[in-house]
């Protein structure tokens, strides 16, 4: 497995055999007590803040949480005129399979407004509240037909327990099977497919863009108690339906259905691509298990080599450890709180992932298939031998 780890407490993504039984981490994580010494409960945890606060001071005396409105507007501006620009040379173009190629511009352009709206939903781009929540509402319902409410309340929850058992939604039974203990329930058929569901990761990628969809509008029907949940379907039930009605009525059926098979799973790629390499196979954390916030964020993330082309593909999402460390942080100050971060997490002994894009997703591929095989610990967690008795 080729991945790079800075010099930390260890190696974070090291593929184990099949153990017997899963490993059980200690009721707090953030440090060791000697046998028979004794030891303030409280101590572990106000060491763990006093570093994580110590590293957020140096992030803010350099400058990097302030706002970064020359380039979110630039970027937005950009991206809306490309998107008007898409649809006028559509109806310029008219029934002709030259459309596919647009069909591929759509799919770029669509899971960018989803990185702006990811951003907006984490308060990136404007210092108000509000106008944060607005723009990452109206860019992800009108511009990439997906819920900011449904995709806010998952992902806000994902941030809180990355890769723990029970908490995290990102890990929860589904199509794969991301633990050893969904794993384990699977029979039949579904435990055929699990077996080999690395080998399945990409093929399913390319009905993630419509699985976004669906999980949007199905949130919405289901959550009454959700903010603004009217004009949020209204938005996305709009624009799902102008959309494929435009297909439709400037190209033959033939050709609206190849459209939209290579838009939709294209978008599905694209977005889904992005985020996978972040946290899937990296360790898993037991339900119960409690970590400090620096280590849950950082020995659960994964951060991927790479420069501009790769900045803009992912959407900043490269920076995975930098990004849970400082969701408010704008994306492109990112980068530039790489070193700080990696040199912090040198000092402290916490391992630090960077790995390239192709390499994360064979560490995903192979993590996937060791889950299905029901391998108990595939990617056994660090902080266990760290911190074990």
């Amino acid at each position: 497995m080729s991945h790079s780890t800075d010099v930390g407490a260890r190696r974070s993504t090291t593929l184990s055999p099949p153990t017997l039984s899963p490993p059980t981490l200690s009721p707090t994580l953030s440090s060791r007590t000697p046998a028979g010494s004794q030891r303030d409960p409280l101590a572990p945890r106000v060491r763990a803040v006093s570093a994580y606060a110590d590293l957020s001071r140096r992030v803010h005396e350099a400058g990097l949480m302030r706002r970064r409105y020359g380039y979110y507007w630039s970027r937005m501006i950009t991206m809306v005129t490309a998107f008007v620009a898409i649809w006028v040379a559509f109806a310029l173009l008219g029934d002709s399979w030259l459309q596919l190629g647009l069909a591929v511009a759509l799919a770029v352009v669509v899971t960018q407004f989803g990185f702006l709206g990811h951003d907006g939903a984490h308060r990136q781009i404007f210092a108000s509240a509000p106008w944060n929540e607005w723009t990452a509402r109206v860019l992800s319902g009108v511009f990439a037909g997906l819920s900011y409410s449904w995709w806010s309340h998952k992902h806000n929850r994902h941030h809180g327990a990355p890769n723990q058992e029970g908490k995290d939604p990102d890990i929860a039974p589904g199509v794969l099977a991301f633990t050893p203990a969904v794993a384990l329930t699977r029979t039949g058929l579904a435990a055929w497919l699990a077996k080999r569901q690395g080998y399945l990761f990409w093929p399913l990628l390319l009905f993630e863009g419509v699985n976004l969809h669906v999980a949007s509008v199905r949130t919405l029907i289901q959550r009454r108690d959700l903010k603004h949940r009217r004009l949020e379907m209204t938005m996305i039930v709009v624009r799902l339906g102008a959309y494929v009605g435009a297909l439709f009525l400037v190209l033959s059926p033939g050709k609206a259905l190849a459209f939209l098979a290579v838009q939709q799973g294209l978008f599905g790629v694209l977005l889904g691509g992005s985020f996978a390499p972040n946290h899937k196979g990296m360790p898993i954390v037991p339900k119960n298990a409690k970590v400090d916030f620096l280590r849950r964020q950082v020995l659960m993330s994964r951060n991927i080599n790479g420069g501009v082309v790769t900045d803009f593909a992912m959407g900043g999402l490269n920076y995975q450890i930098e990004h849970h460390l400082f969701p408010s942080m704008p994306r492109p100050n990112l980068k530039r709180a790489q070193p700080i971060v990696r040199a912090f997490c040198r000092e402290q002994k916490v391992g630090y992932t960077q790995t390239s894009l192709l390499a994360s997703y064979g560490i995903v591929i192979r993590y996937l298939n060791a889950v299905g095989i029901r391998a108990r610990d595939p990617f056994s967690c660090p902080l266990v031998q760290e911190y074990r008795g």
